[in-house]
């Protein structure tokens, strides 16, 4: 697990830095069949065909991995056949096999390994790769993919690097620290996964060349000053203008220190300390 560089014989390679794939498992250079299905891009548009994510479009071809989140096989030990590539999420998958020849992808933590033995239940050993409920885990634990309602599966906690901290319990709560900052509420009936979630260094890399992030699927974006008063409010002026207003976005919300949280959101009593800003 780590970054490549490449010698600078080209504009875009004197930035470039991406990920070594050290811990992709070799043999494997295909997904698993059963476990995959078709993703189809819609180029940010929701169901009646309206645009409601802008920038988006084009990019490589790719299929969904089904990730199993909600661990719910309990009670039965499963072998890590391989530690795969997604191309859908920046954390690596980890392929279960069980001893019923079932096989499931989880979110690959550091430091599992190909051949080593994870199980999802009460009673099970805390180590990297194992889901238990939260009261079962003690505190200090580092964990990841974590419910916010029983049975729901995993719903936080899933990007690369990332890890929460359980740091206390009381009473059918649990206290859990977020990376965020944030220190929140969760019923500690809910399942979470011990061990961060792996590829650490994922912040490390650079994409070095517009050419990569339309790769990925993300088209241009132009600055909001540099645009006609028409289509956007910091558009126009006379030669190059900061907007002379507060910066917004394209729909007059406030960009800059406006809470956008709604004051009476039912989940904030489960919230006891929000994140910094």
């Amino acid at each position: 697990m780590g970054t490549k560089t490449f010698r600078s014989m080209t504009p875009s390679l004197r930035w470039t830095a991406i990920s070594d794939f050290s811990e992709i498992s070799p043999k494997n250079k295909r997904p698993e069949k059963s476990l995959v299905e078709a993703l189809r891009g819609r180029g940010g548009r929701n169901s009646q065909g309206r645009m409601t994510s802008r920038r988006r479009g084009g990019g490589h071809k790719k299929n969904y991995r089904i990730i199993d989140f909600k661990r719910d096989k309990r009670g039965i030990q499963a072998t890590v056949v391989s530690i795969e590539y997604d191309p859908n999420r920046t954390a690596r998958i980890a392929l279960l096999e069980y001893p019923d020849k079932e096989k499931r992808y989880i979110l690959a933590p550091v430091g599992l390994a190909v051949g080593a033995k994870i199980s999802s239940g009460p009673g099970s050993e805390i180590q990297p790769g194992n889901a238990l409920p939260l009261r079962d885990i003690p505190l200090g634990a580092q964990i990841h993919n974590v419910e916010l309602h029983k049975n729901r599966g995993g719903q936080i906690v899933r990007s690369a690097g990332g890890a929460a901290t359980l740091m206390a319990k009381e009473g059918e709560y649990a206290h859990l620290r977020l990376p965020s900052g944030e220190v929140r509420l969760v019923l500690a009936d809910c399942y979470a996964t011990i061990g961060q979630v792996g590829n650490i260094d994922h912040e490390n890399l650079s994409l070095g060349k517009a050419g990569r992030h339309r790769w990925m699927g993300r088209r241009p974006a132009s600055r909001a000053v540099a645009k006609n008063p028409v289509d956007h409010p910091m558009g126009g002026g006379e030669g190059k203008s900061s907007g002379g207003r507060h910066p917004t976005s394209r729909n007059g919300q406030l960009a800059k220190g406006f809470k956008t949280r709604r004051k009476k959101k039912p989940s904030s009593k489960y919230i006891l300390t929000g994140r910094p800003r």
